[in-house]
């Protein structure tokens, strides 16, 4: 896979969420359907931090479209972590990073093993 594809209402929401929760990191698992990214699900009972987000996962239900994450970064880097490896290394497929300032450009995709990919934005 060399690019993802994320619907556009869809990123709106996600950066509108990430604003939202400024200075606070937040974080969500995204449902694909027909190879597209379509919404956003917030695991029950999170933790959103200034440099971290968590939650159990164990309260996610069983999801099969369930095929990335999505955090952000309160800070102007969109590089994945030591941490954020190691949560991709959780949870396979994609995974989307939002930085500060939360622009449509501020966003990276990447595979779990930290790879950078491009991102398709559809109507």
């Amino acid at each position: 896979m060399d690019v993802v594809r994320i619907r556009r209402e869809l990123l709106e929401y996600l950066l509108e969420l990430a604003r939202e929760f400024y200075p606070n990191e937040f974080a969500g698992f995204l449902r694909e359907k027909d190879g597209v990214f379509e919404e956003v699900l917030i695991a029950p009972n999170p933790h959103f931090g200034t440099s971290s987000a968590f939650f159990d996962t164990w309260m996610l239900p069983y999801d099969g479209s369930i095929k990335g994450t999505v955090h952000s970064h309160p800070g102007p880097s969109a590089r994945p972590s030591q941490a954020d490896l190691h949560f991709f290394s959780k949870f396979g497929g994609v995974h989307l990073i939002i930085a500060y300032p939360f622009t449509e450009d501020a966003v990276r995709a990447y595979l779990s093993s930290g790879e950078r990919i491009r991102m398709e934005i559809v109507d």
